[in-house]
């Protein structure tokens, strides 16, 4: 007991010479700790880059959901002359019917390892209601879109089978419609006017918080102020471009005939020449491994299903997304070995002062030796010495990694996440070079003959 009294008596007494020393020398303790001030500053920042980059992939695979193949069909084709064949006859320009419906059930009939499919209508349409208006999109869906999308309700309930079937005019509204339209109110049950009709509402979405960067990269809607209705209520109750009817086949008469309106509005000639019936198709495959060559095989049955005219285009976004999660990957690696070059520079730079340091104080190490002071107080003092630098070291780099941190995600807009363990393994670095780096001068100092350090000058 009086032995660990004693230990613990002669290790307050190391600790508070060693802290004499340290601030005796302000300037110098500083400068020696810039290193680890650095490398620890570094790491943190690093990694609330990299957790912060990881968690927008992760989010923007939520928004696109898990283990979607997303096809896009291509209104714009490119015209090409005609070529004579023998016998003066020309190629005829091949006929394609479009993204439809029989697409989505071959695909659902003919191709296995699919978990559900998801076509879409999206029009550009209005809101209307108590003299607000406002432009919006009316998005026909099938039920699976809310589950490959992850949304939920704030209110409310999905469309159930009868309403689907019947194509009865209700909707789902995004959370923006809500705030925009019913304030102070209750929407559901309530009627609103979108485009020429007017729908019922029977459900709220919970809010979808979307970052420009999500929007622009991964091409989404910001799905707060989109209105969802069945499929069938679109096709039947606004339109359905699979149908033939009387007025396109008075249009496609007089574009053969070269007839041309100048009254026409670019909206509505680029509506003419869509003659798609889905404006999207989402596939949701149930093994990830199996994304690529199920894309492949949906691919080709497309390309017969439409007489080898390539007017679709097959998009796979979370491999996409893991792609660049790898690269985010190899740059916090790089981002990472300079930290830990800085933390190492930084050791190097604590054990070279320190070295320097017990030369300078050679005469005190002898006195101290001389009086009574055992090696092992020497060793002690020389490494509280180290390890309080690169303490002091850690806790400034601490506080302005987290300070490059905020700055980066409120100066430059990336976001970034600061996590404990982070923190925590910066400040256990720092704390373990400071030791590790500061063994090697307490020995050296610990080893001075007493005599001879009292003798020099």
């Amino acid at each position: 007991m009086k032995l660990n009294a004693l230990f613990s008596q002669r290790s307050i007494a190391n600790l508070y010479i060693a802290i004499n020393a340290v601030l005796v020398n302000k300037i110098r303790s500083l400068l020696t700790a810039l290193g680890i001030i650095f490398g620890v500053a570094a790491v943190i920042a690093m990694l609330a880059i990299g957790n912060g980059a990881q968690q927008e992939i992760i989010n923007q695979i939520k928004l696109v959901g898990v283990n979607n193949i997303v096809i896009k069909p291509i209104v714009e084709q490119k015209e090409e002359k005609l070529q004579e064949q023998p016998g003066g006859q020309k190629d005829k320009k091949k006929f394609s019917p479009g993204l439809t419906i029989r697409d989505v059930n071959s695909i659902a009939t003919i191709i296995p390892g699919i978990n559900t499919i998801s076509p879409e209508v999206i029009l550009d349409t209005y809101v209307l209601r108590n003299g607000l208006r406002r432009s919006a999109k009316l998005i026909g869906i099938e039920s699976a879109y809310f589950d490959i999308y992850n949304f939920t309700l704030q209110e409310g309930q999905f469309f159930n089978e009868d309403q689907k079937k019947k194509g009865s005019p209700v909707c789902v509204i995004g959370y923006g419609i809500k705030t925009k339209f019913f304030a102070t109110e209750n929407p559901i049950g309530k009627n609103i006017k979108i485009g020429s009709n007017w729908l019922t509402i029977i459900g709220v979405l919970t809010e979808r918080k979307l970052t420009s960067a999500s929007i622009s990269k991964l091409g989404i809607r910001d799905f707060n102020m989109d209105v969802y209705s069945p499929l069938e209520t679109i096709l039947i109750r606004y339109k359905d471009r699979d149908k033939i009817t009387t007025e396109s086949i008075r249009l496609a008469a007089l574009k053969s005939r070269g007839r041309v309106f100048s009254n026409e509005t670019d909206a509505a000639k680029e509506e003419k020449k869509n003659y798609h019936q889905l404006d999207r198709l989402v596939i949701q495959v149930k093994e990830t491994a199996k994304l690529q060559s199920v894309a492949e095989i949906i691919s080709r049955l497309l390309q017969r299903k439409h007489y080898e005219v390539i007017d679709y285009e097959i998009e796979i976004p979370e491999l996409l997304l893991k792609q660049q999660q790898r690269t985010n990957d190899i740059f916090n690696y790089v981002l990472g070995a300079i930290a830990g070059i800085s933390l190492l520079v930084g050791g190097i730079g604590i054990m070279n002062i320190m070295l320097a340091s017990v030369l300078e104080r050679t005469k005190e190490i002898g006195l101290r030796l001389s009086i009574g002071a055992k090696k092992s107080d020497v060793v002690q003092q020389f490494l509280f010495e180290a390890i309080m630098i690169s303490v002091s070291g850690g806790i400034i780099g601490v506080i302005l990694g987290v300070s490059i941190a905020f700055g980066v995600a409120t100066i430059a807009h990336i976001p970034t996440l600061i996590t404990l363990s982070s923190i925590a393994l910066s400040f256990g670095v720092a704390a373990s070079v400071g030791l590790i780096f500061g063994i090697a001068p307490a020995r050296r100092a610990a080893q001075q003959d007493p005599i001879t350090s009292l003798r020099y000058e």
